[in-house]
C-alpha cells in the first residue's frame, strides 16, 4: 500500500478524502501523520492527539474487499486484523464491539469507516506511547512504521469475513461487562447476541456498527 507520511495534519481522514476527490492518488493508499490537530473519533467525537501515537487513514476500492464482507461490519473486519497484528507482537489488546481497542478495561484507540462513492475509508487512532486522562496506551513497545508494514501485509492477504469472524466470535465474551451506543442509547453488551454478519441483536432489534 502506497503511504504518505506527514509531520502534522488536521485530520488524516479529511486529507485522504481530498486526495481521492482530486484523483491525485491510486488506491489502495494510506496517510500517516506524526501529529493530528483535528482528529475524528466515533459518533463524530474528536480524538485527542498526542504526538508519538498512531494517526492513520487508508482507502480501498469496494471491489477489492472480500465478497462475503457486509460493509456495515467493515470496522470490525479491519480493526480485528489490526488487533491480531498487535497480538502477534505479544500485545494483549482486544476489540470491543464494534470498533474500540482495549487493554483490560481501558480504551487505547478505535477505528471508524465510511464510504465515499466506490471507496472505503478507514481511520485509526491508537495510543502507542502516551494517553489522555481516562484512557490507556498500548502494552508493548512497537515501531510505528514496522507495525504498519505488518498490518498492511495482513490486509493484502485478503482474508474472508468468515475467517476473521470465526476468530472474533471466540473473543466476543470479553464484551460482557461493557456498553456500546446506538441512536444515543447506552446498550449493555451482556444482553446482546452476536450474529454471523457482525451485527448484534438485543430485544429482537438488530444493530449494526455503522461506524
Amino acid at each position: 500500500m502506497q503511504t504518505l507520511y506527514l509531520k502534522t495534519i488536521g485530520s488524516t481522514q479529511n486529507h485522504l478524502k481530498e486526495l481521492i476527490k482530486t484523483q491525485e492518488i491510486k488506491l489502495p493508499y494510506a496517510v500517516v501523520s506524526d501529529a493530528q490537530t483535528d482528529g475524528i473519533g466515533s459518533r463524530e467525537n474528536s480524538w485527542n492527539s498526542l504526538e508519538g501515537n498512531l494517526f492513520l487513514s487508508f482507502a480501498l476500492e469496494l471491489k477489492s474487499l472480500p465478497n462475503d464482507l457486509k460493509l456495515e461490519s467493515a470496522s470490525i473486519y479491519f480493526a480485528f486484523i489490526l488487533k491480531n497484528t498487535l497480538n502477534n507482537l505479544n500485545s494483549e489488546v482486544w476489540l470491543k464491539w464494534p470498533n474500540d481497542f482495549y487493554i483490560k478495561d481501558k480504551k487505547i484507540g478505535g477505528m471508524i469507516t465510511n464510504i465515499v462513492d466506490n471507496v472505503l475509508i478507514c481511520g485509526v487512532g491508537l495510543n502507542l506511547t502516551t494517553q489522555p486522562q481516562g484512557f490507556e496506551k498500548l502494552d508493548i513497545e512497537v515501531n510505528r512504521d514496522d507495525l504498519l508494514q505488518k498490518y498492511f501485509k495482513n490486509i493484502e492477504n485478503n482474508a474472508s469475513w468468515k475467517q476473521v469472524f470465526s476468530k472474533y466470535q471466540l473473543e466476543f465474551y470479553k464484551n460482557k461487562n461493557f456498553f456500546t451506543h446506538n441512536k444515543s442509547l447506552r446498550i449493555p453488551l451482556e444482553d446482546v447476541t452476536l450474529q454471523n454478519d457482525g451485527s448484534i441483536v438485543r430485544n429482537g432489534e438488530r444493530i449494526y456498527s455503522l461506524r
